[in-house]
């Protein structure tokens, strides 16, 4: 069971020397230090300290925002450190999940994030209505126009080959036999 420390500076120029300090302080031993952006979770240094963690080990960060920015990205590291017995230890917000009151913390984001998540949904939805009600497409635009897809049919239909079609037409096999197949 090892006690596992995470640092993390945004730039290249921060120092993390005061987040190792107080790591080492609270027993940590290895600790990972990353400079690079919160905002993204594909960091070198957090995927190996994330690897080496097994059932029984404790994460120890300074500050929460150190691991990430982004509540649904925390509580999707949360939800993932505890599926492998992973405890956490944040040493400013005192939250340790060995503790009901940890515990509780993390049921209390998870329950956030969930609501965030769900407002996110809701206004990419309202968003994609706007658009349709306001008559612009939603998605990506059509491979063939109406008058493209009838060449295609006819091509076809003459006996060339959909190879042939799609190389005439400038898009795939694949956009051919669908137009083909919507024919029959």
């Amino acid at each position: 069971m090892s006690i596992t420390g995470y640092a993390r500076v945004s730039t290249a120029d921060q120092d993390p020397a005061s987040q190792v300090e107080a790591l080492r302080a609270a027993g940590c031993d290895p600790i990972y230090i990353d400079h690079a952006s919160g905002s993204t979770m594909e960091r070198a240094q957090w995927a190996e300290c994330n690897r080496s963690l097994g059932r029984g080990d404790t994460l120890v960060v300074v500050r929460i925002d150190r691991l990430g920015r982004s509540l649904v990205d925390l509580v999707d590291t949360l939800d993932n450190l505890h599926a492998r017995g992973i405890q956490f230890r944040s040493l400013d917000e005192k939250i340790d999940t060995s503790t009901a009151l940890g515990r509780m913390f993390y049921q209390l984001a998870g329950a956030f994030a969930e609501y965030e998540r769900t407002l996110i949904s809701e206004r990419t939805r309202a968003g994609l209505d706007a658009a349709r009600k306001a008559g612009r497409q939603i998605g990506r635009p059509p491979a063939l126009t109406e008058e493209q897809k009838a060449s295609a049919r006819q091509l076809h239909a003459q006996g060339h080959s959909i190879a042939a079609i799609a190389r005439v037409l400038g898009v795939s096999r694949a956009t051919i036999r669908r137009t083909i197949a919507k024919m029959r």
